[in-house]
């Protein structure tokens, strides 16, 4: 009898024994299965099938797989602060499908239609409505004011400021930025850098510079136009430098960074893993192209502001025909 329960103990415990390994083996293959699927869907060519439409503008013309367009605001908002100014955008129509990347500043201080208000600066249009209605509405409406003056719709948006910027230069440990002209630092963040010359010309520099050239206007010849330059070259070479090989152990430092170099955006973490194994191999000498739209500066009537200052009106006819031949295609 003894040895029947022996026996029947073993039996048992052989069989609990193949019942764990089933499990194992099954919650193993159900594991894998799950991570070949969200690998799958990360895939450019399937995580972008769809993307939202955060501007009022319609898309007027029939969305294709993977192109969307992007909108990269710069603020002056500093740290501890609620409020802040879109002191620079950037709107990129990205086609993943071309792996072609084109780019377009709006000045901050272009003429534009705010809903109730009437017409402002771009600058002014998101401090109003964050002063007023809260950080989500102030976004909102620097998004729909960018997508009714280009016409376009806009799919997504990220938000920035200076110390964000700084922290992410400085996680990829500095960029080299080509400065095409000689920039006096005549407004900078840091006292140290008051009237500081930056030479025309290649330099290796840290977080702290990159923002020092990306916000001095006063002292350039062509004021926000050659601004715009400055952080067209910025970008470039912050991809130049995180895009590297050699540059994979310091994502653990950037990944960190990124609460601080985000102020608001509606990617979520799979929509920025995506783009970036879409541009892993992103060349900004051959796939990016980089428009600027000229203007008339006009002393004009600020609704917001209540009084007259100087504004510019864009060239209509340009930046419609740069928006038709490059950003609805």
């Amino acid at each position: 009898m003894g040895e029947v329960r022996k026996r029947r103990r073993k039996r048992f415990g052989g069989n609990k024994r193949t019942i764990i390994g089933w499990s194992v083996g099954v919650l193993a293959i159900i594991l894998l299965a799950i991570t070949g699927f969200v690998y799958k869907q990360l895939q450019p060519q399937n995580h972008f099938k769809e993307v939202p439409v955060v501007s009022k503008t319609p898309n007027n013309t029939q969305s294709q797989y993977g192109v969307f367009n992007v909108l990269l605001i710069g603020s002056d908002e500093r740290k501890g602060q609620n409020v802040g100014h879109s002191d620079s955008m950037m709107l990129f129509h990205v086609d993943l499908n071309r792996n072609q990347y084109q780019a377009i500043s709006i000045p901050r201080d272009t003429r534009v239609h705010l809903d109730g208000y009437g017409y402002t600066k771009l600058t002014s249009v998101q401090y109003i409505k964050q002063a007023t209605e809260g950080a989500k509405k102030g976004v909102d409406a620097a998004v729909n004011a960018v997508s009714e003056l280009t016409g376009v719709p806009i799919n997504y948006y990220v938000e920035t400021n200076y110390q964000g910027l700084q922290g992410m230069v400085d996680a990829i440990g500095g960029i080299d930025i080509n400065v095409p002209f000689d920039v006096k630092l005549t407004h900078p963040w840091y006292p140290e850098n008051k009237n500081k010359v930056v030479n025309a010309g290649v330099h290796s520099v840290d977080g702290k510079m990159v923002t020092e050239l990306v916000h001095e206007r006063y002292s350039l010849k062509n004021g926000e136009y050659d601004r715009q330059k400055l952080q067209e070259e910025a970008l470039i070479g912050i991809a130049k430098t995180a895009l590297k090989p050699s540059n994979v152990t310091k994502l653990p430092g950037v990944i960190k960074q990124v609460p601080n170099f985000l102020i608001a955006s509606n990617m979520n973490t799979s929509d920025m893993i995506s783009l970036g194994v879409a541009i892993k191999d992103f060349n900004p000498d051959t796939q990016l192209h980089y428009y600027q739209v000229g203007g008339e500066w006009k002393t004009m009537y600020d609704d917001i502001l209540k009084n007259n200052n100087d504004q510019l009106v864009m060239d209509k006819a340009q930046l419609e025909e740069i928006i038709d031949q490059h950003f609805k295609q």
